[in-house]
């Protein structure tokens, strides 16, 4: 059983087949799918998509490219609507300096509100990043200097605060990332052919890394340049499996519990019972 922490179900992409995609995942052996915002109505979308069905869950926020819209009022409302029982997160927050989309003060302004939305409620966060890691991190550390109890771990042990997700950064940087507290994910990008994660990844080893797939983007080899779903994870999967050699039902067993570690996530009695 496979967790896909990262998929916009909401997209327009799925808007005449979402019933399918779910089919789809679901006979892909995909336990639970995590859904994040990107703007108040994508997130109230996602709490929508959560309430229907058990084995999703929701994340609150604004995405770096909507900084501009994160009014006060708009952020006030991420934060009530985080209360929900099915959110388990905020996010897809964070920085983009490739696009720029947002002016980069907006979105270091934005950023810095919601990881302290995230505390005040107690959340994990779902975080973005693209030429922007080194201040993403600082942002991140910065916060967690100033609230060292935030999803600390019982007895003090290892925090769950939060996912850099799609990560690109280096081992150091990974490194830097888990030590504060947070998890790293990866999806389609793993099997991509130039791609250095999985460098990473043998350096990492999984014991704080999420799977996702980032639908409906960055489909992985060997359906790269079409649309991507949930159910597509297992390519991804199994190219970690290969290149760390070790089994598949190992890879899927660790970053499961990752996910459901980070989330908190309340799985379906029937979902549990076949795991045991």
């Amino acid at each position: 059983m496979l967790i896909d922490s990262h998929a916009h179900l909401f997209n327009e992409d799925f808007r005449n087949d979402l019933p399918g995609v779910i089919h789809r995942a679901r006979e892909a052996g995909i336990d639970a799918i995590v859904v994040p915002g990107t703007t108040l109505e994508s997130s109230r979308e996602a709490v929508e998509l959560a309430e229907k069905h058990d084995f999703l869950f929701a994340c609150v926020g604004y995405h770096p490219h909507e900084a501009s819209k994160a009014t006060d009022e708009n952020l006030a409302e991420i934060e009530r609507l985080s209360s929900h029982e099915k959110v388990v997160a905020i996010g897809e927050i964070g920085l983009d300096f490739h696009y720029d989309f947002a002016h980069r003060d907006t979105q270091k302004q934005v950023y810095k509100s919601q990881l302290d939305i995230a505390c005040r409620r107690d959340l994990p966060v779902v975080i973005h990043t693209r030429e922007s890691i080194a201040e993403a991190i600082q942002a991140a550390s910065e916060v967690v200097e100033q609230n060292p109890k935030w999803l600390l771990g019982a007895n003090g042990g290892e925090a769950n605060r939060g996912v850099f997700h799609c990560f690109t950064g280096n081992a150091d940087e990974a490194k830097q990332v888990i030590a504060l507290g947070f998890y790293v994910s990866y999806g389609g990008m793993v099997t991509f052919k130039n791609s250095t994660t999985l460098e990473t990844l043998r350096a990492l080893g999984l014991s704080r890394v999420l799977l996702e797939t980032d639908s409906p983007y960055l489909a992985p080899v060997p359906m790269r340049g079409k649309k991507n779903e949930p159910a597509n994870m297992i390519h991804t999967a199994k190219k970690i499996s290969e290149s760390l050699n070790i089994s598949l039902d190992h890879v899927a067993e660790i970053t499961s519990r990752n996910a459901r570690m980070l989330f908190g996530l309340k799985l379906p009695f029937t979902q549990m019972a076949a795991r045991q």
